[in-house]
C-alpha cells in the first residue's frame, strides 16, 4: 500500500509553522522541532485519558474507557442538550456531559483544550478527540507533540495537508494512535480481506458504495440567521480555526457536520466506515483521479442534498485498476443481478465485484459480508480460506488501542496513522471533489492535483487573529 511522504518542504514548513503558532504558547514552537516521546505505562497502571469533545459522540468514546483513569474532560458547553433516547422511564433526561459530570466527578473540566493539556502535561498519558471534523486536528497536534498516545474520531482530518502532518509527528513521537473507524477492528472487514487475498472472490474491477446519509441538513443555499449565544456556550472555541460566524442552532449542536467550514459532509462522515473493507482489503492505496458524476442541492455553504463520486484506482502488483464509485444522499447502484428477486439493496452498503463472485454488505461497518446469491455463499463455504488475521477481542478498537499503549507497540492498533492517514486523504478527496465539482488527477507523491482550485483545499485556512495570547 502507498504510504504518504511529508509535504513538499515549501508547504511543510509553511503549513507546521503555522499550526505551532495558532496553539499560542510558549514553547510549542520548540516542541514542534523536537517533539517528546510517550511516557512507558507501568505494569498495572491505569492509562492516564484526557477526553477532548464530550457532548456528541465524545460521550461514548471516553465511556469506553471507563476502566482506565479519565483525568480530565474538555467540552465547548458544560450544560449541554439532554438526551431523550437515552433516558430510563421516569428520569429526568440529562445531557451528555451532565452524565460524564455525574460518572467522573474527580476528573478536572475545561473548555479550553490547550490549557487543559498545559496544566495537566504531567498527568496525562492519551487523548481522545471528539470534536467537530474541523477541530480534529490541532487539538491532536497539540497532544502528539506534547508525547500524547490519541484516539481521534473519523475523519481522521478536515483536509489532505491536516491529515499527512499528524503522520509525520505520530512517527517523530511513536505515540499509539487510532482513528475511530470502528469497524476495522471487526470481524466483516477481515473475511473481506481473506477472501480476497486467498482468491475466492477473483479480480475485482469495480466497487460500489452507498449511504443513505445526510440524516442532517445539507444543501443549505446560504449560512443561517444570528441567534443569541446561549448561555455557558464557549462559541469561539466552537468556530476555532474557521471564519468567525455569529451562533445559530442551525450550526450547533449537531447539525455542523453539513457545513464546508466544519464538516466533512456525508462522504467524509460516512466513507472512513463504508469504504474500509474495499480500502483495506484490495490494498486500494492512493486514487489517480477522483470525479463528481452527479450533484443534487449544490450549495456553496454546504455540502449538497446527495452526489455520486467516482474514484480511479490503478493496478497495484498483480492487482487490476478498480473503480470504486460513492453514492449519497439515498442514490444506489442499479441492484445486482446475483441479489435474489425479493432482496433489495440495504440503505447503506457495499459491492465489491469479483471476476468470480460478488461480496455485498448491507450495513455501515462491514459487519456481515456475504458471497451473493445465498446459494453460492453456501456452496463456496466450505471452501473459504482459514482466518489468518488476528482478530481483536470483541472487535473492540479502543480496547486494541490501549493495549498498543501499553505494549508501547504503535502498529498494534489496526486503523493507525500509517493505515488511516493514506484512507483519510482518499476521503477527503472525494469530499474535495464535491467542493470543486470537476475531476481531478491526483499525485500523491508530489501532494498536488491536475486543478489550482482543488490544490488550494488540500490545506485547511485558519480565521485571522485566533492566536490567543493567553490561554484562560
Amino acid at each position: 500500500m502507498y504510504h504518504p511522504a511529508p509535504q513538499n518542504r515549501r508547504d511543510f514548513i509553511k503549513f507546521s509553522a503555522l499550526a505551532a503558532a495558532l496553539l499560542g504558547f510558549a514553547g510549542c514552537t520548540t516542541l514542534q522541532r523536537n517533539p517528546r516521546k510517550p511516557r512507558p505505562i507501568a505494569a498495572g497502571a491505569k492509562i492516564r485519558l484526557a477526553q477532548i469533545g464530550c457532548g456528541g459522540k465524545g460521550y461514548s468514546d471516553i465511556m469506553a474507557h471507563e476502566d482506565e483513569e479519565v483525568v480530565a474532560l474538555c467540552d465547548i458547553d458544560w450544560v449541554g442538550t439532554p438526551n431523550p433516547w437515552d433516558t430510563k422511564p421516569g428520569e429526568e433526561p440529562l445531557s451528555n456531559v451532565k452524565k460524564l459530570i455525574a460518572r467522573f466527578p474527580n476528573a478536572k473540566r475545561y473548555t479550553d483544550y490547550r490549557k487543559m493539556l498545559l496544566e495537566m502535561d504531567d498527568q496525562i498519558d492519551a487523548v481522545c478527540v471528539s470534536t467537530p471534523d474541523h477541530m480534529h486536528f490541532l487539538p491532536a497536534y497539540m497532544a502528539i507533540l506534547m508525547g500524547k498516545h490519541v484516539y481521534v474520531q473519523k475523519p481522521l482530518t478536515q483536509t489532505v495537508g491536516e491529515a499527512r502532518e499528524l503522520l509525520r509527528i505520530a512517527r517523530l513521537t511513536g505515540v499509539c494512535t487510532q482513528m475511530g473507524n470502528q469497524g476495522h477492528a471487526g470481524e466483516g472487514i477481515r473475511l473481506v480481506k481473506e477472501w480476497h487475498d486467498a482468491g475466492v472472490i477473483g479480480d475485482v474491477r469495480e466497487v460500489n458504495v452507498w449511504t443513505n446519509r445526510p440524516v442532517w441538513p445539507q444543501g443549505m443555499p446560504a449560512w443561517p440567521k444570528a441567534e443569541p449565544v446561549p448561555a455557558g456556550l464557549d462559541w469561539d472555541s466552537f468556530l476555532g480555526r474557521a471564519p468567525d460566524r455569529p451562533f445559530s442552532s442551525e450550526i450547533h449542536p449537531f447539525k455542523w457536520r453539513g457545513y464546508v467550514d466544519y464538516g466533512c459532509g456525508a462522504l467524509g462522515d460516512m466513507a472512513c466506515h463504508l469504504m474500509d473493507a474495499a480500502y483495506w482489503g484490495l490494498d486500494l492505496g492512493a486514487p489517480t483521479s477522483v470525479e463528481l458524476k452527479k450533484i443534487v442541492g449544490a450549495s456553496p455553504v454546504a455540502f449538497p442534498t446527495s452526489a455520486i463520486v467516482e474514484y480511479q484506482f490503478p493496478a497495484r502488483g498483480g492487482k487490476p485498476p478498480v473503480k470504486l464509485t460513492w453514492y449519497e444522499g439515498g442514490l444506489k447502484p442499479e441492484k445486482p443481478a446475483q441479489l435474489e428477486a425479493n432482496r433489495e439493496l440495504a440503505q447503506g452498503g457495499q459491492l465489491i465485484v469479483g471476476s468470480k463472485a460478488t461480496v455485498y454488505d448491507g450495513n455501515d461497518y462491514c459487519n456481515s459480508p456475504r458471497i451473493i446469491p445465498a446459494e453460492l455463499h453456501r456452496t463456496m463455504a466450505p471452501n473459504f480460506p482459514p482466518k489468518t488475521i488476528p482478530r481483536v477481542p470483541q472487535g473492540n478498537p479502543h480496547k486494541e488501542w490501549t493495549a498498543a499503549i501499553r505494549a508501547g507497540q504503535p502498529q498494534a492498533a489496526g486503523s493507525n496513522f500509517e493505515y488511516s492517514v493514506p484512507f483519510t486523504e482518499t476521503v477527503c478527496l472525494g469530499s474535495l471533489a464535491i467542493l470543486v465539482g470537476k475531476k481531478f488527477t491526483w499525485d500523491a507523491t508530489a501532494m498536488k492535483t491536475s486543478l489550482p482550485e482543488a490544490d488550494q483545499l488540500l490545506y485547511p485556512t485558519y480565521r485571522p487573529g485566533w492566536k490567543p495570547a493567553e490561554l484562560a
